[in-house]
């Protein structure tokens, strides 16, 4: 079981809205707040990432930025550049003389209703700069959709989407190997420690079952005090909170993605009847499961 891939698929709420933003200095986009995490590329060209109350990050070819809470911030060709209001789905932006750039902007639609800490715990900006030698996947996908949206050549449409959404995850994954010194709240100890790694696995691959601390710690060769520890400190809740929580996740998902029966749903996330699920799940997110259902049909 691939964790962190299971964790962006039950957040991913749909599929991600992105634009092509040809530019020529001078310009200043703003962006508004956004409901999912914002991101940007820069595949040719130059940009300043203007973050709310954050100091300015210059931007190059093969730099990508995510802002997870998709707060709202600003591009620009130099700081000081005055600012248009801006959405890359529908507006094309003001065409200066200067220097140009073509940039990749775009939105992850995510549930909010329970952010996950692979998420959560992220900073407001997530910065992955250009590094020869380092995340090659990441930047070889960067580089193909460069030249296919420079080129627009045929067959662009079904090439980039795929691309983007990858993206997500590639933007993660290099932003976990980056981080050298792992503190206690940074999945990236979590993804790596060999026993605390494998434990989230065995969660994630059987979300339903009567797991309980002695038997995770048993399957990782840790004694149970040990093995509670290692997973507080790097997952940032004991394991069966994460277990409830992952639960929860999993059942949003069944309900927002398949019509299964609420009694299905609940056996397969390990409770033993439909009411008992049905309470836990209004416990989290405040309404009853079939009415949440009800609800993501209307919208």
């Amino acid at each position: 079981m691939d964790v962190l891939a299971d964790v962006v698929s039950a957040l991913r709420t749909g599929p991600a809205t992105s634009g092509r933003t040809d530019v020529r200095g001078p310009w200043g986009l703003r962006f508004a707040h956004s409901l999912g995490a914002t991101f940007h590329l820069v595949l040719q060209g130059t940009a300043w990432l203007l973050p709310p109350g954050g100091t300015p990050v210059a931007m190059g070819p093969g730099d990508v930025v995510l802002m997870p809470r998709g707060l709202e911030h600003a591009l620009a060709d130099h700081p000081e550049s005055p600012l248009v209001d801006f959405d890359p789905a529908v507006e094309k932006p003001v065409q200066g003389d200067g220097a140009r750039s073509l940039l990749l902007c775009g939105t992850y639609r995510l549930d909010r209703e329970r952010p996950h800490p692979v998420l959560s715990r992220l900073p407001d900006v997530v910065y992955v700069p250009a590094d020869p030698g380092r995340h090659r996947t990441l930047h070889t996908a960067i580089g193909i959709l460069g030249e296919e949206l420079d080129a627009q050549r045929p067959g662009a449409a079904a090439v980039v989407p795929p691309l983007v959404d990858a993206l997500l995850v590639l933007i993660l994954r290099a932003w976990f190997e980056d981080r050298n010194c792992p503190t206690e709240s940074d999945w990236s100890r979590a993804l790596t420690d060999p026993a605390v790694a494998q434990s989230l696995e065995l969660i994630h691959a059987e979300p339903g079952a009567s797991w309980t601390v002695a038997d995770l710690a048993s399957r990782v060769g840790l004694s149970r005090a040990a093995f509670a520890r290692r997973f507080t400190e790097a997952v940032g809740e004991p394991p069966l909170t994460y277990l409830s929580r992952w639960r929860m996740t999993t059942a949003a998902r069944l309900l927002r993605d398949h019509d299964r029966p609420l009694a299905t749903v609940a056996k397969e996330i390990g409770y033993t009847s439909e009411f008992a699920f049905a309470k836990a799940f209004k416990r989290d997110f405040g309404i009853p499961p079939g009415t949440y259902r009800r609800q993501l049909t209307l919208t």
